[in-house]
């Protein structure tokens, strides 16, 4: 699991348990729901280091057990497993008896070893608004029944070993704003959205997903596909999404040019690289996102001035031409820039003196292009050890 990954799924699992204000009376709770939570006890298990079920004592008051949070007789929240970083989760099954825990409107499970498929009675919870399985091994597709749950808003099913295809229907869920799929196995294209969709956040990373991007909501503000099998264009789905602040699409087939407009939105990481995207790199103001990937594609011309504003910089491993701006060794040199990677092109030059002072705190790489590197710098070891491109490979060069 990701760091990146790890953080925001235990984010929406903190915020699943700590946004709950039950206003409980006294009072029995629901046989209904009693008999549910006993069938779930029994479906599952701590792991070894984890006393989380050491409190589920059915003689008590099932609404005072670690994770159960009622609302009057019914359970309301769920949350199974103790949340605290580095905590061991649960082993065992999700019993469908979760499916006869009518009112409840949040269920999450932290990381753990947690098996088999989800139940199809989860679509019986017809208050359900929170969803989050991430971290297990929890296997099989996800069903198709939970496009039933109208007031779900997050579902997180990430860092398990679901298969199959996305079920469309749920991607039309009228108050749906997070889905997190990531890192599972799941194949097919995405979804298409419905005009009303008010999604903030769609993570499909790390999976054998194929197909062209569908039209996505303007709404969205992160997006994380890298690591599929999708192909087609970005140019025509890219620009029109203005309140986006954070893009990886890193790792697929895509093609087609960088459109402009997308360094004009209000990213904070831009990730393109290793796909088949071609073409001229033009945007058309200084450029002011703190990450841009684009290395290791088939982009060509020279490198725009305009992106000398970006705190990490990766151009490498494309087929950029001409003299690098001066305005790089300016931002370089006044530790505006953390990272410039402009190794494995066909640069000819860069306006920078060989006692250039570069801070160590900067990294500079502009070996094998058709120049004679003007500053020596510590390159990463996959530039591999040639300083030069071969002078048949520059017809331009003079040396």
């Amino acid at each position: 699991m990701t760091a990146e990954s790890a953080s925001a799924s235990a984010f929406l699992l903190l915020l699943a348990i700590f946004s709950i204000s039950p206003s409980r009376e006294a009072s029995i709770l629901h046989p209904v729901d009693f008999l549910s939570l006993q069938a779930i006890r029994k479906s599952l298990s701590d792991l070894p280091g984890s006393d989380f079920f050491s409190r589920w004592d059915f003689t008590g008051d099932p609404c005072s057990f670690p994770g159960v949070f009622c609302d009057g007789d019914r359970v309301v929240a769920l949350a199974l497993g103790d949340p605290r970083a580095g905590t061991p989760g649960l082993s065992g099954r999700i019993d469908a008896a979760i499916g006869r825990l009518s009112a409840l409107s949040e269920f999450s499970l932290v990381p753990g070893r947690v098996i088999g498929r989800i139940p199809d009675t989860l679509s019986f919870c017809s208050s359900l608004r929170f969803l989050a399985l991430s971290g297990n091994f929890l296997s099989g597709p996800i069903p198709s029944s939970i496009a039933s749950l109208r007031l779900l808003r997050t579902i997180d099913l990430s860092f398990n070993l679901l298969s199959g295809e996305i079920p469309p229907p749920i991607f039309s869920l009228p108050a749906l704003s997070n889905i997190v799929l990531c890192y599972n196995r799941l194949s097919g294209n995405i979804p298409s959205f419905p005009s009303f969709s008010q999604l903030l956040r769609l993570d499909v990373k790390h999976n054998n997903l194929s197909g062209e991007l569908p039209v996505l909501p303007f709404s969205l503000r992160y997006l994380a596909a890298s690591r599929n099998q999708l192909s087609g264009r970005i140019d025509a789905v890219l620009p029109g999404l203005t309140n986006l602040d954070y893009l990886d699409l890193s790792m697929n087939r895509l093609t087609g040019p960088v459109p402009s407009g997308v360094f004009s939105l209000p990213l904070s990481s831009l990730l393109l690289q290793r796909n088949e995207l071609v073409g001229a790199v033009a945007p058309v103001a200084d450029v002011r996102i703190a990450e841009v990937d684009l290395s290791y594609n088939r982009l060509s011309g020279p490198v725009s001035p305009l992106l000398s504003a970006v705190g990490r910089l990766y151009l490498n491993n494309n087929r950029f031409t001409g003299e690098v701006p001066a305005r790089f060794a300016e931002r370089l040199e006044a530790a505006g820039m953390e990272v410039l990677y402009l190794q494995h092109n066909f640069l000819t030059g860069m306006e920078i003196s060989p006692a250039a002072n570069i801070p160590v705190t900067s990294s500079l790489c502009l070996q094998y292009n058709c120049m004679v590197p003007p500053v020596n710098t510590q390159c990463p070891l996959k530039a591999g050890p040639e300083k030069t491109r071969p002078a048949d490979q520059c017809p331009a060069w003079r040396g």
